[in-house]
Protein backbone atom coordinates (compact mmCIF):
# COMPACT_ATOMS: atom_id res chain seq x y z
CA UNK A 1 0.00 0.00 0.00
CA UNK A 2 1.85 3.31 -1.28
CA UNK A 3 1.59 6.35 1.37
CA UNK A 4 -0.29 9.40 0.91
CA UNK A 5 1.30 12.39 -1.16
CA UNK A 6 2.95 14.58 1.45
CA UNK A 7 4.50 17.89 1.83
CA UNK A 8 7.85 18.08 3.64
CA UNK A 9 6.47 18.97 6.13
CA UNK A 10 4.53 15.76 5.92
CA UNK A 11 0.78 17.16 5.54
CA UNK A 12 -1.57 16.44 2.65
CA UNK A 13 -1.41 19.86 0.28
CA UNK A 14 -4.54 19.20 -1.85
CA UNK A 15 -8.30 20.21 -0.53
CA UNK A 16 -11.42 18.96 -2.32
CA UNK A 17 -14.20 20.94 -1.53
CA UNK A 18 -17.44 19.27 -2.21
CA UNK A 19 -20.72 21.61 -2.83
CA UNK A 20 -23.32 18.83 -2.62
CA UNK A 21 -26.02 20.12 -0.21
CA UNK A 22 -25.40 23.42 -0.88
CA UNK A 23 -28.60 25.04 -2.36
CA UNK A 24 -28.41 27.83 -4.69
CA UNK A 25 -32.24 28.68 -2.88
CA UNK A 26 -30.54 29.16 0.37
CA UNK A 27 -28.17 32.23 -0.74
CA UNK A 28 -26.78 32.49 3.20
CA UNK A 29 -25.03 29.51 2.55
CA UNK A 30 -23.15 29.99 -0.85
CA UNK A 31 -20.07 32.43 0.56
CA UNK A 32 -18.68 30.05 2.91
CA UNK A 33 -17.45 27.27 0.60
CA UNK A 34 -15.89 29.89 -1.81
CA UNK A 35 -14.24 32.01 1.37
CA UNK A 36 -12.92 29.20 2.66
CA UNK A 37 -11.10 27.24 -0.85
CA UNK A 38 -9.94 31.53 -1.24
CA UNK A 39 -8.52 31.32 2.03
CA UNK A 40 -6.78 28.00 1.15
CA UNK A 41 -5.52 28.74 -1.92
CA UNK A 42 -4.17 31.84 -0.46
CA UNK A 43 -2.26 29.73 1.57
CA UNK A 44 -0.69 27.83 -1.21
CA UNK A 45 -3.10 24.69 -0.73
CA UNK A 46 -4.03 22.98 -3.94
CA UNK A 47 -7.83 23.28 -3.61
CA UNK A 48 -10.38 21.66 -5.99
CA UNK A 49 -13.82 22.71 -6.16
CA UNK A 50 -16.50 20.53 -7.09
CA UNK A 51 -20.07 21.77 -7.31
CA UNK A 52 -22.79 18.80 -7.96
CA UNK A 53 -26.71 18.22 -7.35
CA UNK A 54 -28.13 21.44 -7.57
CA UNK A 55 -25.12 23.28 -6.41
CA UNK A 56 -23.75 22.28 -9.73
CA UNK A 57 -26.40 25.10 -11.26
CA UNK A 58 -23.64 27.91 -9.92
CA UNK A 59 -20.99 26.43 -12.43
CA UNK A 60 -23.55 27.87 -15.44
CA UNK A 61 -23.33 31.22 -16.75
CA UNK A 62 -25.57 33.78 -14.77
CA UNK A 63 -26.24 31.80 -11.80
CA UNK A 64 -24.41 32.65 -9.06
CA UNK A 65 -23.90 36.44 -10.73
CA UNK A 66 -27.70 36.82 -9.96
CA UNK A 67 -27.16 35.48 -6.06
CA UNK A 68 -26.36 37.86 -3.10
CA UNK A 69 -25.02 35.90 -0.14
CA UNK A 70 -26.29 38.92 1.93
CA UNK A 71 -28.77 41.39 0.97
CA UNK A 72 -27.31 45.18 0.39
CA UNK A 73 -24.12 43.76 -0.15
CA UNK A 74 -22.37 44.87 -3.33
CA UNK A 75 -20.63 41.20 -4.11
CA UNK A 76 -22.50 38.55 -5.97
CA UNK A 77 -21.89 34.69 -5.56
CA UNK A 78 -19.95 35.11 -8.91
CA UNK A 79 -17.51 37.42 -7.08
CA UNK A 80 -16.57 35.12 -4.23
CA UNK A 81 -16.10 32.22 -7.14
CA UNK A 82 -13.85 34.57 -9.11
CA UNK A 83 -11.66 36.02 -5.55
CA UNK A 84 -10.97 32.48 -5.46
CA UNK A 85 -9.97 31.17 -8.74
CA UNK A 86 -7.58 34.46 -8.61
CA UNK A 87 -6.07 33.06 -5.54
CA UNK A 88 -5.74 30.01 -7.43
CA UNK A 89 -9.11 27.28 -6.78
CA UNK A 90 -10.07 25.20 -9.86
CA UNK A 91 -13.74 24.95 -9.74
CA UNK A 92 -14.95 21.59 -11.54
CA UNK A 93 -19.06 20.46 -12.92
CA UNK A 94 -20.38 17.22 -12.56
CA UNK A 95 -21.17 15.61 -15.64
CA UNK A 96 -24.00 14.16 -14.53
CA UNK A 97 -25.14 18.03 -14.12
CA UNK A 98 -24.85 18.72 -17.38
CA UNK A 99 -28.16 16.20 -18.35
CA UNK A 100 -29.96 16.95 -15.29
CA UNK A 101 -29.77 20.91 -15.95
CA UNK A 102 -29.66 20.12 -20.04
CA UNK A 103 -26.69 22.66 -20.27
CA UNK A 104 -23.47 22.40 -22.74
CA UNK A 105 -19.62 22.81 -21.50
CA UNK A 106 -20.28 25.89 -23.13
CA UNK A 107 -22.87 27.24 -20.59
CA UNK A 108 -20.51 27.15 -17.54
CA UNK A 109 -18.81 29.86 -16.31
CA UNK A 110 -15.05 30.75 -17.69
CA UNK A 111 -13.49 29.71 -13.87
CA UNK A 112 -14.91 26.12 -14.39
CA UNK A 113 -12.08 23.60 -15.63
CA UNK A 114 -14.61 21.29 -16.50
CA UNK A 115 -15.66 18.14 -15.19
CA UNK A 116 -14.75 15.89 -12.68
CA UNK A 117 -16.52 12.52 -12.63
CA UNK A 118 -17.49 10.41 -9.16
CA UNK A 119 -15.16 8.24 -10.14
CA UNK A 120 -12.02 10.77 -10.20
CA UNK A 121 -13.34 12.16 -7.33
CA UNK A 122 -13.76 9.17 -5.18
CA UNK A 123 -10.66 8.04 -6.25
CA UNK A 124 -8.37 10.86 -5.22
CA UNK A 125 -10.06 10.20 -1.73
CA UNK A 126 -9.51 7.20 -1.22
CA UNK A 127 -6.28 7.21 -2.84
CA UNK A 128 -5.69 9.57 0.57
CA UNK A 129 -4.72 12.86 -1.93
CA UNK A 130 -7.06 15.06 -0.49
CA UNK A 131 -8.06 16.31 2.99
CA UNK A 132 -12.28 16.83 2.11
CA UNK A 133 -14.34 19.66 3.02
CA UNK A 134 -17.86 19.18 2.35
CA UNK A 135 -21.20 22.02 2.16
Amino acid sequence: MSEPPEHSGGAIRRLLIVLLNTDPRNVEELAAPFYHAAVAAAMDYEVDVVCTATAGKLMIKGVAAALHAKTGHPMTVYDWIKEAHEHGARFWACPANLDLFDVKNSDLIPECQGMMGAATMIQGIMNGEYRVLTY
